[in-house]
């Protein structure tokens, strides 16, 4: 049994195990001078800490938070943290000005991380992520949603699936697997995208569902990359075997990706920087969660932030994620996301709490385990050096989490 005493705030998000949304986005849990009990993994009861200390006994461990903040671990519900290499000469290549679209056609971008994520074995393609898992639970993550795509073929996208599955067997951080076959097209196809999509609707999709490989199916659906058709035949293939679907929609232009979302009925539609008043029209109508990604517009260097302030009126259930690549986003700090969030999409602090843990867990199908501090759900919380949930988002730049915790287990420590 572990009890944690004396939180300055316990930051609960108590209630219902769904997504949030209107003015349940602001409503916290905030439980002053709280406190909360572990037992066999799971937390079995919060309150004062008063409360919770009369519930302690001989052989309890307990841990005073001494005036910190005490939330539930990060859920970042979109990431690409497994793949090798790095894109250090693109990241040069944008300071000089080229774009990403002028990157890709020269042959860097995703392309170049294809290359390097084929020449690796699966053994290698762990190590690599296992460190990267490792800064993600420094920076209060505790269950990603991660996806393939920097394959291309067969064999290559089913290794990373295989280390993505592994990474949540061999490490505390949590892992929800998704499909990206097609996130872009491959070198070999180039002249000919219409057999690589027949490839990932006849092959590769029956393979990762035999396999048991992943929950969800993706695709980019941006100009250059997969078109609207090409999205609709892929995703609907998906559905028959048994694939949730999330989508890239409408990052560079706004080619109605967000409708089909709408229209495909997905968990979620990820990006939306260009996404106009009837793509947000069409997403709360089917009640489709948006992802935001506003590290993404910040390593790019773009001005053009997802209009979060919109979509939380017309009543979606707004998600903050890291899209953690080495490309657009190389970062496992969802803090500093949180920090974009405020400053630049006018959230306020509370609103970007809820999307980064009960909000991402709904996307995910896991409210029910994940996302906020109610009895009977997975300890996964954090210990955070401040006082008062709002300097989260106030101090920039470096993270506030000072001790993790999964299932009950410290794991700040956690090196890969």
């Amino acid at each position: 049994m572990l009890a944690v005493l004396h939180a300055s705030q316990l930051v609960t998000l108590a209630g219902p195990a769904r997504a949030r949304s209107g003015p349940e986005l602001t409503e916290l849990g905030i439980i002053s001078d709280g406190g909360l009990l572990v037992e066999n993994g799971r937390i079995s009861r919060i309150g004062k800490s008063d409360e919770i200390a009369g519930l302690c006994r001989p052989q309890t461990e307990v841990i005073d938070a001494g005036g910190c903040v005490v939330m539930p671990g990060f859920v970042d519900a979109h990431t690409h943290f497994v793949f090798a290499g790095d894109r250090l000469d693109d990241f040069e290549a944008r300071a000089r000005g080229e774009s990403y679209e002028q990157i890709a056609r020269r042959g860097g971008g995703i392309r170049s991380t294809v290359a390097a994520t084929r020449a690796v074995s699966e053994e290698e393609l762990l190590v690599q992520a296992k460190k990267r898992a490792g800064w993600m639970l420094q920076n209060g993550t505790t269950t990603a949603e991660a996806k393939s795509g920097y394959g291309l073929t067969i064999e290559d996208e089913l290794k990373i699936l295989r280390v993505i599955r592994r990474i949540g067997a061999e490490t505390p951080l949590q892992t929800v697997a998704t499909f990206l076959g097609a996130h872009a097209i491959p070198d070999e196809f180039r002249h000919d995208s219409a057999s690589y999509v027949s490839q990932i609707i006849e092959q590769m999709l029956p393979r990762v569902a035999r396999e048991e490989l992943a929950e969800y199916c993706d695709v980019f659906c941006e100009h250059g990359y997969f078109d609207i058709d090409q999205t609709r035949h892929v995703l609907k293939a998906a559905k028959q075997h048994g694939f949730k679907l999330r989508m890239h929609v409408d990052q560079l232009t706004n080619g109605g990706g967000a409708r089909l979302a709408a229209e495909l009925n997905a968990a979620t539609a990820d990006h939306l920087e260009q996404t106009d008043a009837d793509g947000i029209a069409a997403l709360a109508t089917s009640q489709v969660q948006p992802v935001l990604l506003p590290g993404s517009v910040y390593a790019l260097g773009a001005k053009k932030y997802p209009n979060a302030r919109t979509m939380i009126d017309a009543g979606l259930a707004v998600i903050l994620a890291t899209d953690f690549n080495p490309g657009s986003s190389p970062t496992a700090a969802m803090p500093m996301i949180i920090s974009l969030a405020v400053t630049q999409m006018k959230m306020s602090p509370a609103e970007a709490i809820s999307a980064t843990t009960i909000n991402a867990a709904a996307s995910l199908n896991r409210a029910t385990e994940i996302g906020s501090l109610d009895p009977g759900k997975r300890a996964n919380f954090l210990i955070c050096d401040c006082r008062d949930y709002r300097e989260l988002a106030y101090w920039f730049g470096f993270s506030l989490v000072r001790e993790v915790f999964v299932a009950g287990k410290q794991v700040t420590n956690f090196a890969g």
